[in-house]
C-alpha cells in the first residue's frame, strides 16, 4: 500500500517544480520566524511565518517551472552576494590575531599584511601606490 502511494505521488509530481534553494530558505525562515513569534508573543510574526510556508508550498507544487526557475536564480544571485561578504568577514575574524587588513586609498584594494612588524611601507599590488602603516 505504501509503495503504491509513493508511486502515485511521484507520478503526480512529474512536471512540478519540487524543492529548490529558495524553498529551503523559505522553510528555514518559516521555522525561525515562527519560533521568534512564539517567544515574543508577537502574533504578526506567526502570520508572516505562515505566509512563508504557504508561498513555499505554492512554489513546490507549481507547474510553471520556468517562472519558479527565474525566481530561484534571482534568489541565488542575492544569496551568493551575502554569502560572499559573510565568508570574507569570517576569514578576517579567524586571522585577526596574525594579520591586519588595510585599504588602498587610491584604488580601494584590500591588502592583507602580517601583524607585529611595526611601521612598514605597503605597496598596493593593483595600482602600485605606496603608503606607510603600523601593523
Amino acid at each position: 500500500m505504501f509503495r503504491t502511494f509513493m508511486q502515485r505521488f511521484q507520478q503526480w509530481m512529474i512536471g512540478r517544480n519540487g524543492n529548490d534553494a529558495l524553498n529551503l530558505f523559505l522553510l528555514i525562515m518559516y521555522v525561525l520566524v515562527s519560533f521568534l513569534g512564539s517567544l515574543t508573543r508577537f502574533y504578526i510574526l506567526n502570520s508572516l511565518a505562515f505566509l512563508c510556508l504557504i508561498f513555499c508550498i505554492f512554489r513546490m507544487f507549481s507547474k510553471n517551472t520556468s517562472q519558479r526557475y527565474k525566481e530561484n536564480v534571482k534568489f541565488l544571485t542575492w544569496w551568493n552576494k551575502i554569502k560572499g561578504k559573510c565568508s570574507i568577514w569570517v576569514k578576517r575574524g579567524k586571522e585577526h590575531k596574525t594579520h591586519s587588513y588595510f585599504t588602498c586609498k587610491s584604488c580601494g584594494q584590500t591588502i592583507r599584511v602580517p601583524k607585529g612588524k611595526g611601521k612598514i611601507c605597503i605597496t598596493c599590488p593593483k595600482c602600485k601606490n605606496e603608503f606607510i602603516k603600523k601593523t
